[in-house]
């Protein structure tokens, strides 16, 4: 998620966005940092306090119908995902980091909702604790970016030939 445009541009300018986030409160200590970051990270970029919703599941296979049912409220501009899983001697990691992911996944298509997934898979406490600060603001400003580019390709020609050249979108 990192290296997206700057704060300045108008694809990370968050002004008017409604931006649901789903946090799992299974390593609630890591998840809370995640959700402070992101929503620190949306306020710098412009969506007003009010705009941000949060919604707390007990973990990461949750995750997924949460989001579904904020898509299905059409409330939202963007959604954004934060969970982390650590793995442990099981293989309940893969199974649960997959079918997170996929259900993730599937809900925005499904929904043509943006959704920013910043469901940590680590290997350990350590691994989450370094990547909870930047992934909760990566995030947040995929999130915004995602949204504004939805916007964009909703006003787009039949043509889209014609809008490749500042649409964002190559043949």
């Amino acid at each position: 998620m990192q290296g997206g445009s700057s704060a300045g541009s108008t694809r990370t300018d968050g002004s008017g966005l409604r931006v649901g986030i789903v946090r799992a409160q299974f390593n609630e200590a890591i998840t809370q940092a995640l959700e402070k970051a992101c929503t620190e990270k949306l306020r710098e970029l412009g969506v007003q306090a009010q705009d941000i919703t949060t919604v707390t599941v007990p973990g990461a296979l949750e995750v997924p119908l949460a989001l579904q049912a904020l898509a299905e409220s059409a409330r939202f501009d963007a959604l954004v995902a934060l969970g982390c899983i650590i793995r442990g001697e099981t293989y309940h990691f893969e199974l649960v980091a997959n079918e997170s992911g996929a259900g993730v996944t599937r809900v925005g298509l499904d929904h043509h909702m943006p959704i920013a997934n910043a469901i940590l898979t680590v290997e350990n406490l350590e691994q989450a604790i370094a990547r909870q600060q930047d992934k909760g603001r990566d995030a947040a400003v995929v999130a915004v970016e995602m949204a504004r580019l939805v916007q964009q390709w909703a006003t787009l020609p039949d043509d889209l030939e014609s809008a490749a050249p500042s649409g964002g979108i190559s043949a």
